[in-house]
């Protein structure tokens, strides 16, 4: 084998527990292993990148991944750290789905057809012509009712009310570990420390069904340095879908990482090895206001999720808020980066005419936009002649400039009084 999976897990700290014996095997031979997925949204999130990184150390380290996308399980509801049941999909939805996140995750795992490439299976595909009777005489009767309620996740919902549905959820992605054991040879589950009980029902079935023997590894549950959820903005989740959540948003998520969560952050989420995080953890803490880690787990992950086309757009466009950008970098951004970056600025509406018209700076930064952006022509002078308005990243030093400025995208401008107050002319 290629290197320990369970010691490259282990100094990542992405070990949360592991049954007696998953190392053994996983030295013995190349063992095929899976993690389960929910296909209930046509994109992950970054919530999943540790089970998803979890799939590409494994198969670094020489073992062969399985991405179980859950069809059935998708029409039934996991109740594991959930309040409420869940919505139910239809197949259409639910195959589409699986083809968006199976997209996602070449740009992970290598699903070339080869003795440890990564495969995609879909346990509706095994479950849709599965009757119900045969599933209760088959499954049913080697796990008993005891046992189900002895778990976590049906202890917490049981008050608040838990379908039958719902309830049997653990039998069926314990069958889907079966299948997988009969079928693939899969002898490793993988997935959060919230389903261990459901990964060990799947290792007890085949106990009990066939007398074999499988295993089962969970990771951690994220949570940031501050108690706040990890993956969690008030926009809500950070997909890995560009249309969803935009290149620029999700890499200001990396690059507002604390520090501490951003040490954390580089074991889990990059392939970076030991040694590179040690050199990067140094310089960080001789120059912290460098914020070297953010900056290369941002560049890290924003290459392998979306391009490095979209990483160095992505610094070029936090540079325009942040750093010293140049007036070309902002009339490069398109409409909708733009006014997703400069949201919440105050807004001023000027006709084209008038700006045509208009004789000087001054008067579009006062009269024009009607006192948004200065009161009055005096402060609007006074401030110009104090260097501090640029327009289009542009200082502005003479008052009677005349306010001829490339649009952007032929319908803005951008006025900036200082350091940070933004103002966005919209030119109609």
């Amino acid at each position: 084998m290629n290197k320990n999976f369970v010691k490259e897990l282990t100094w990542r700290g992405m070990i949360h527990d592991f049954m007696p014996g998953t190392e053994a095997q996983l030295q013995k031979e190349m063992t095929a292993g899976y993690i389960g997925f929910d296909p209930t949204a046509d994109s992950l999130h970054i919530g999943n990148l540790v089970q998803i990184m979890t799939l590409v150390h494994f198969q670094r380290c020489g073992h062969k991944p399985f991405v179980l996308v859950g069809g059935a399980t998708g029409m039934v509801g996991d109740p594991s750290g959930k309040s409420a049941e869940r919505n139910l999909l239809s197949e259409e939805v639910l195959r589409h789905n699986e083809h968006c996140v199976k997209l996602q995750l070449s740009k992970f795992l290598d699903f070339s057809p080869h003795s440890n490439g990564a495969e995609l299976v879909n346990n509706y595909d095994w479950f849709k012509d599965y009757h119900f009777l045969d599933f209760i005489r088959d499954v049913g009767k080697h796990i008993t009712v005891n046992y189900m309620m002895a778990k976590d996740s049906v202890k917490k919902r049981l008050e608040s009310g838990l379908s039958f549905t719902e309830f049997t959820y653990q039998l069926v992605q314990g069958y889907d570990y079966y299948w997988l054991y009969k079928n693939k040879n899969c002898k490793l589950q993988m997935g959060g420390s919230d389903q261990w009980g459901n990964i060990v029902t799947g290792t007890e079935l085949i106990r009990r069904k066939d007398n074999g023997e499988a295993f089962a590894l969970t990771t951690p549950l994220i949570k940031k340095a501050d108690g706040t959820k990890f993956g969690k903005t008030e926009q809500g989740n950070v997909w890995l879908d560009p249309h969803k959540t935009s290149p620029y948003r999700f890499y200001q998520y990396w690059m507002n990482a604390s520090d501490e969560d951003a040490s954390s952050f580089i074991r889990i989420f990059t392939e970076l090895t030991q040694e590179e995080i040690d050199v990067l953890l140094m310089a960080h803490q001789k120059a912290p206001h460098e914020r070297a880690l953010q900056q290369e787990l941002g560049k890290q992950i924003m290459t392998r999720v979306h391009s490095k086309e979209d990483y160095e757009a992505a610094v070029r466009t936090s540079k325009i808020l942040f750093g010293n950008s140049v007036s070309e970098d902002l009339l490069s951004l398109d409409e909708e980066t733009l006014l997703e970056v400069f949201e919440g600025v105050p807004q001023a509406h000027v006709q084209r005419s008038a700006l045509d018209a208009a004789i000087s700076v001054t008067d579009l930064l006062s009269e024009l936009t009607q006192g948004i952006i200065f009161p009055s022509k005096g402060a609007a002078r006074r401030k110009i002649q104090e260097g501090s308005v640029s327009i289009n990243k542009m200082k502005i030093s003479d008052p009677q400039q005349k306010p001829d400025f490339k649009l952007i995208q032929n319908r803005y401008l951008l006025a900036q009084m200082g350091k940070r107050n933004y103002y966005l002319i919209i030119v109609s």
